[in-house]
């Protein structure tokens, strides 16, 4: 079975940063997973679209697990899927607290943000440093007076008791260090150190936060803070400043999911209409780079030797017919040319198998197949950098010869919307390998024998 023969894959989205205005963007969050009612993108068939893939309904290598892996090694912006991820498993925990403690932290609306933001006084010239810019200034024209680095260090919160969460309302994205069964205890130097980062990204937007709060979860948003939202977080978000700005008034006033309406918008469209298609587009390729390459030359070849051959008869005094011969080459180089130019590989998709990723290469073997482990840490969603460049995939892969590098080891294609969409990109390639054969034989029968080998 096979897509329509005009089937065109998705077409790459270049990353583009703009603030989008609120009919683009999509909708409530709460609603879009498994809805069936997203608009799904030019080339990706229901099966394989965004709240598909999120909700864990595709197969290798279509999971959310793949989809981490191309945004962490590939388009390298997996903050947006880690926040994304984190915030839906947040709505879930904070729709379970108990009503009293749901009330201590109010909903943030549009009205209170528009309010919010007409009040918000002017940026401020002089913005504090932080502590390691204060400590590099010290001494020279361009220190601080009016700022100490204890400014930035807040004083232990007596009043501070974070709402109790039992196990069975645990994050399903856990910190791998930190949280503990009462999603309250922290290293303490990892905690001051998020609580720095957290009051300096205040100061930078002007806010003041309350002294002191009862509201739930407030650690672990200011975490969040730290990681995603601060300018120097491990995993900073791609926000303009005003988004940054407002999104930060919001959360010194409620712990409320709605506080992040704008941001996670931000957010969930750049996934859908960006970061998701190109995945796809991405995954369609069962090749690596090398192994392309190689099929493309080969496709030339195929081309240039249907070419000789053709020309090669039509010069000797070999009878119109045998020139028909020159069609195997013409056959077997355009198909392989345009199923290459495509991202295929036609002897891989003979087998529907495909090449392992280099990161897949040199990971632990799970009881000698081919699946492979996530990089661990990129599902911790208050975890370190997704830097990448220092793991040992990296080196070893660029020692990897190129001959190897082209027979690379293979693994099955499991998903079968996948599988598909290969099988009319090779219907295609057959197609266009038939009118282009004709296109040649029609040039070269016609024309009389030479008589001249």
């Amino acid at each position: 079975m096979v897509y329509s023969i005009t089937y065109r894959r998705p077409a790459h989205i270049n990353s583009s940063r703009s603030s989008f205005n609120g009919d683009e963007k999509p909708g409530s969050i709460d609603g879009s997973i498994g809805s069936g009612n997203t608009a799904v993108a030019s080339g990706i068939p229901s099966a394989l679209s965004f709240d598909r893939v999120i909700s864990g309904g595709t197969c290798p290598p279509c999971t959310t697990r793949d989809f981490m892996n191309y945004l962490i090694y590939i388009e390298r912006s997996a903050e947006n899927l880690q926040f994304f991820l984190w915030y839906r498993d947040y709505c879930q925990r904070f729709s379970q607290l108990p009503a009293g403690e749901r009330a201590l932290s109010p909903e943030w609306t549009l009205e209170k943000a528009e309010t919010d933001a007409s009040a918000a006084p002017p940026a401020a010239g002089n913005k504090k440093m932080s502590p390691e810019a204060v400590k590099m200034f010290k001494g020279t024209d361009f220190a601080q007076t009016k700022a100490t680095i204890s400014e930035f260090n807040p004083a232990p919160n007596p009043f501070h008791t974070p709402p109790q969460t039992p196990d069975d309302r645990s994050s399903v994205i856990p910190s791998e260090s930190g949280w503990g069964n009462d999603a309250s205890t922290l290293q303490s130097s990892r905690k001051a150190n998020f609580a720095e980062k957290a009051n300096v990204a205040y100061e930078a937007a002007d806010v003041k936060l309350q002294p002191f709060t009862i509201q739930p979860f407030r650690e672990e948003i200011t975490r969040i803070i730290a990681t995603y939202i601060s300018e120097d977080g491990s995993r900073q978000l791609n926000l303009a400043s005003k988004e940054r700005a407002a999104l930060l008034r919001a959360l010194a006033f409620t712990t409320h999911p709605s506080a992040f309406r704008n941001v996670i918008h931000t957010v969930e469209w750049s996934l859908r209409h960006q970061a998701h298609p190109n995945f796809i587009r991405w995954s369609i390729c069962n090749g690596n780079r090398p192994r392309v390459i190689f099929a493309r030359g080969l496709g030339i070849a195929g081309i240039l030797a249907g070419i000789i051959t053709a020309l090669l008869i039509t010069l000797s005094g070999a009878s119109r017919g045998w020139r028909v011969i020159s069609a195997i080459g013409f056959m077997i180089g355009i198909a392989t040319l345009i199923a290459a130019w495509k991202g295929m590989c036609v002897v891989l998709h003979g087998m529907h198998h495909r090449h392992l990723r280099p990161w897949e290469l040199f990971a632990e073997e799970d009881d000698s197949s081919s699946v492979y482990e996530l990089k661990k840490g990129s599902f911790d969603s208050l975890g370190s950098t997704n830097s990448y460049e220092d793991e040992p995939w990296v080196a070893k892969y660029d020692k990897r010869n190129v001959i190897r590098k082209v027979f690379d080891r293979e693994v099955w294609i499991q998903e079968p919307a996948l599988r598909q969409i290969q099988d009319t990109i090779f219907l295609q390639s057959i197609l266009g390998a038939v009118l282009g054969t004709a296109i040649f034989m029609a040039i070269f029968i016609p024309v009389p024998k030479g008589n001249m080998l």
